[in-house]
């Protein structure tokens, strides 16, 4: 039987905001879950409406050059490097855009909706995103569409009234999915385990949260959860964390799993430091550079996440495609150059595939 904290604690994802409070294993959203078959069976998709914004009084973009700003959550990390290359890959084999990557160097939202801002006064034709907070996000970007901007999200969802489409990396079941069944596989069906994450309010990481409380309950109830802690997606805090969790809990703690491409190396590290490898389990999203010398060293077994160079690459193509009005509500697929069609998927996102796992057998494949 799960265990009776955990099956209250989750409520597969129902639950409201206060009760997560209350809890030690805060970090998710209270939004409705939709966990995957145990056994991988694809889930359907379902068709909805358009439910993103729209840019007042655009100008006519189809066809002529523009001039677009990505600001993602934070700059000079590598996962957002990667989808700065992927952004400016995509701009330089469309030909008729100019896209510059510019924002906070921590991951905080009012800076963010600053340098959004400070780009809406200056004078863009296009905004990119990855959100630190959905909601305080929201303003400043209807504030864009209001000007007539085009505005596409990436990585981390806004409210959808308030960009025109957002491109989701993978689904959030399927991220959920991925990262429980490989903590169950390394660490036991009964293991205890905690989560570094960057803040509670995160959108994806929100999500992916609530969407692994959901799986697990169903999938592998006897898995323990034992607290869920913020880091800030900074790499002295997210190590600083993990050896918190692995002092407080000792041989109790089974597993970490690491919410950030900075959380979960720096966990990694954590864990070696600690001398726990082969103990503890470190299971995360992250880029393969970053987690190579752990894996190599057999420390961590898998890391789970997409390729963020195309995840920045379809972004770009999005917009060009929302420019020129080939993309508009109600469409099915946009064609995303080398990435071919990408399917719309929840009314107003573009899906960028399923998740991947690197192991020791294939991370040597990946420079990113």
């Amino acid at each position: 039987m799960l265990k009776k904290t955990l099956a209250f604690a989750l409520g597969l994802g129902l639950m409201s905001g206060a009760a997560y409070a209350q809890s030690a294993w805060t970090g998710g959203d209270d939004l409705p879950t939709n966990p995957l078959a145990c056994d991988g069976t694809p889930a359907a998709v379902a068709s909805k409406p358009y439910d993103g914004g729209s840019p007042t009084n655009a100008p006519d973009r189809k066809g002529k050059p523009l001039n677009v700003v990505d600001v993602p959550k934070l700059i000079g990390i590598g996962y957002f490097n990667a989808t700065s290359k992927g952004i400016a890959d995509a701009a330089a084999e469309l030909g008729n855009v100019t896209a510059k990557t510019d924002g906070p160097t921590q991951a905080n939202i009012d800076q963010q909706i600053s340098f959004i801002d400070n780009y809406i006064t200056s004078g863009v034709d296009g905004i990119l995103f990855a959100a630190n907070d959905p909601v305080a996000i929201a303003p400043v970007l209807k504030k864009a569409l209001a000007a007539g901007i085009n505005v596409v999200g990436y990585d981390a969802n806004s409210q959808p009234d308030a960009r025109q489409w957002f491109v989701n990396q993978a689904e959030f079941n399927g991220i959920a999915k991925a990262m429980i069944d490989s903590l169950a596989k390394e660490s036991g069906e009964d293991a205890s385990f905690a989560i570094v994450t960057s803040t509670f309010t995160t959108p994806n990481q929100a999500r992916w949260i609530a969407e692994m409380g959901a799986y697990a309950a169903k999938c592998h109830p006897n898995l323990k959860w034992l607290e869920t802690v913020e880091a800030q997606e900074d790499n002295v805090l997210s190590f600083n964390q993990a050896t918190t969790l692995i002092n407080k809990y000792g041989d109790e703690l089974k597993g970490i799993l690491g919410m950030t491409s900075v959380a979960t190396p720096a966990s990694a590290e954590a864990v070696t430091q600690a001398g726990k490898c082969g103990s503890i389990a470190v299971v995360g999203l992250a880029t393969p550079n970053a987690m190579k010398p752990y894996v190599e060293k057999d420390c961590v077994k898998s890391v789970v996440l997409w390729n963020p160079v195309d995840l920045g690459y379809a972004a770009m193509y999005v917009l060009r495609a929302v420019a020129d009005g080939t993309l508009e509500p109600g469409a099915t697929s946009v064609k995303a150059g080398k990435l071919g069609e990408l399917q719309v998927i929840n009314g107003s996102e573009i899906l960028l595939g399923a998740p991947f796992v690197f192991t020791k057998e294939n991370i040597g494949n990946f420079d990113f």
